[in-house]
Formats: C-alpha cells, structure tokens, sequence
C-alpha cells in the first residue's frame, strides 16, 4: 500500500466574512481578516481594496479564491438576507 500526501489545501491571505448587520441606523458590515487577523470592517469592495493596500497586498482579481475568499457571499453581497 502506498501513502499518498493529503491535497494542499491553501488558504488565501484575504477572508471577507459574511454579512453583520449594523446597529441602528449604520449600514452592514463584513467582517475582513488578512493572515488569519481580523483587521476590521468593510461595507464595500472599496473598503477591502483600501485594507489590502494598507497591508502591502494588491488585488488584481477579486473573484480569485487563492486571493480573496468571500464567505456568505460574493464581492456584491453586502446586505443581510
């Protein structure tokens, strides 16, 4: 019998999770983490962009998993449902 390695899972510096909602009257948020660290919220695809850049990462696709993983949605979902 032969081992096989387990698949590489990768996990992309980028994690956009999902929707929270506000406190009233404030929009909803996700939550954004980058190398495993929250490092705030985000309310729009600008937001995620800006906190990319602070930490050094440019975005060139962000329907790329290996990049940006969106949890509870894609990058046009910032609403709660």
């Amino acid at each position: 019998m032969t081992e096989q390695a387990a698949p590489h899972i990768s996990r992309p510096r980028i994690m956009v999770l999902g929707v929270c909602p506000g406190r009233p009257g404030e929009p909803p948020f996700r939550i954004m983490e980058i190398d495993g660290q929250v490092v705030g919220q985000a309310r729009n695809v600008t937001d995620v962009l800006e906190a990319a850049a602070s930490y050094g990462i440019t975005i060139h696709d962000l329907d790329d998993p290996d990049v940006v993983r969106w949890v509870g949605g894609d990058k046009f979902t910032w609403t709660v449902h």
